[in-house]
């Protein structure tokens, strides 16, 4: 007789979004559980089986609930969605429940929502481009098809806008590509916002919005990227589109994390996260990729939160161990009026060889990028001095670096909120910029790409 065709009425004590079942038998890790009680049916998924014992999370909690009034169905499977071209165009919940007014999502074909991970052997490496139509990561740290690449942020900056706008405007040339965007936490202002600044994606059948908001249970939180990244697999691998996946904001579903293993009773590591934190991350951001033999990819932006701005915090620390790079938001940047306020010489990507220059991007493009890195990093000393000395007392080549670092600023970072550009544009203004050094410190930049500047 399987689990599933026996209810157990068996639960011994409710926990924050745990309820501990007694007497059950042949109850696996991972399992969907129907829960039923008087007020209807909700979610549940087991963390915890030991000889009869069973620990269940309620994916809505256990808010109203009494133990004695509870049964639970175990399914004898893994949590699972539908999958395929219906999500195209939708907005939901964190659950993937609509919000959009329409119809339940339905599809022949279901997934596990946990996934499962990619064969190392099957890996293409990542060699193509995603363009972002924004300067500071197209020119400096380009995104790359199958890549995982994070930005990291400060409480307060601009990064729920900056992740919209990539998701708005990214796009890989022509080539089948949507974007499943995976918003965590937010504020009910911020959903709208994400709504209406995505409503162009959405009406063009490229995009996927899932929303969770604050008020919503926590497991919620935790099945939300799951959720994203199990429809992103299935555009991708099976139907042979480039997707984007934007997951914002990471340290919100750490924190979710820390909350359940609170509940649980599990040995807390560092600030009280869990031991498996990193794994459990590892778990998400290495379900991106590309299949060798197969034409779509998944590539995952996570955004996360430093909280105090500590980019040895956990969340943090440990997603750049897992990923490709980072692009990191700065508070100095912002306090000089740019959008978005990207810090060159803390971002970088990993990958960016793979997927730019020469048949990928411009032949220039990577000799640019590293002669800007190189200046940036030279006026950045500049300006420190100055600010001992004065800049009256530098030399003319130290004042040419603080105009290239204005003008750098000025008209390569900053850009509008919905101002997408070109790479073409942007590598322009980036050679404007560079042009205002003295040509003899250029060293980084051929001498073939300088004499056909003129």
């Amino acid at each position: 007789m399987s689990a599933g065709s026996v209810e157990y009425t068996g639960v011994r004590e409710l926990r924050g979004p745990l309820a501990v079942v007694q007497g059950v038998a042949g109850v696996g890790y991972d399992e969907y559980v129907q829960v039923r009680h008087d007020g209807g049916i909700r979610a549940g998924i087991v963390v915890e089986a030991d000889r009869d014992l069973a620990v269940v999370q309620i994916v809505e909690g256990t808010a109203g609930l009494t133990p004695s009034d509870l049964r639970m169905t175990f399914t004898g499977s893994p949590l699972r969605i539908p999958v395929g071209d219906a999500w195209l165009g939708r907005v939901c919940d964190g659950r993937g429940r609509p919000v959009d007014d329409g119809p339940p999502i339905s599809a022949a074909d279901t997934m596990p929502v946990a996934g499962a991970p990619l064969n190392p052997t099957w890996r293409e490496p990542p060699s193509e481009p995603v363009l972002t139509g924004v300067s500071g990561i197209d020119v400096l740290t380009t995104l790359v098809r199958g890549q995982k690449l994070p930005i990291f942020s400060v409480p307060g900056l601009p990064h729920l806008e900056l992740a919209t706008q990539i998701a708005a405007q990214a796009g890989v040339g022509g080539e089948p590509f949507c974007v499943v965007f995976a918003g965590l936490d937010l504020t009910h202002p911020d959903v709208a916002f994400v709504r209406d600044a995505l409503e162009e994606r959405a009406a063009a059948g490229e995009l996927v919005l899932l929303l969770n908001t604050a008020d919503a249970p926590v497991l919620e939180r935790i099945l939300t990227p799951r959720i994203a990244l199990t429809v992103a697999e299935d555009l991708a691998f099976r139907g042979g589109r480039h997707v984007l996946v934007v997951m914002t904001d990471m340290t919100s579903y750490a924190e979710a994390l820390r909350e359940v293993s609170t509940a649980r009773r599990e040995i807390p590591a560092r600030r009280a996260y869990p031991g498996y934190l990193y794994s459990d991350l590892a778990s998400l951001y290495e379900r991106c990729g590309r299949i060798k033999g197969r034409s779509g990819s998944v590539t995952v932006l996570p955004v996360l939160t430093m909280p105090g701005g500590d980019i040895t915090h956990p969340v943090p620390d440990l997603t750049g161990y897992i990923t490709e790079g980072q692009v990191v938001l700065s508070a100095e940047t912002a306090a000089h009026g740019v959008y978005p306020p990207i810090d060159p010489l803390a971002s970088l990507s990993r990958l960016m060889r793979s997927g730019a220059g020469p048949g990928k991007t411009r032949d220039d493009h990577l000799g640019l990028a590293a002669q800007l890195l190189a200046a940036m990093a030279r006026a950045r000393q500049v300006r420190d001095l100055a600010d001992l000395v004065g800049e009256a007392a530098l030399g003319e080549t130290d004042r040419r670096y603080l105009a290239f670092e204005e003008r750098f600023r000025t008209e390569v970072l900053d850009q509008g909120r919905s101002e997408a550009r070109t790479l073409t544009d942007s590598l322009e203004r980036a050679w404007q910029a560079v042009l205002t050094l003295p040509r003899h410190e250029l060293t980084m930049l051929p001498a073939d790409l300088l004499a056909r500047r003129g």
